[in-house]
């Protein structure tokens, strides 16, 4: 079951999270479907969704590196 958390950024409407699969959903403000990144452990969803710019932490520590 996908857990999804209402973010506050420009770019990003929502992020999901399935722990069953270490899957992570973002849906981007531009895009439809969301995208999703595999093999990405909870504690990283967690930083995510906690961050102080959800943009920043993006571009810093998931972009490129839990393609699926």
């Amino acid at each position: 079951m996908i857990n999804w958390v209402n973010v506050r950024s420009s770019a990003i409407r929502k992020i999901g999270y399935d722990a069953s699969t270490s899957r992570m959903y973002i849906d981007f403000e531009d895009s439809d479907p969301y995208y999703t990144y595999c093999r990405v452990p909870e504690y990283v969803f967690q930083e995510f969704i906690n961050a102080s710019s959800v943009g920043r932490y993006y571009h810093a520590y998931i972009k490129d590196k839990y393609d699926c």
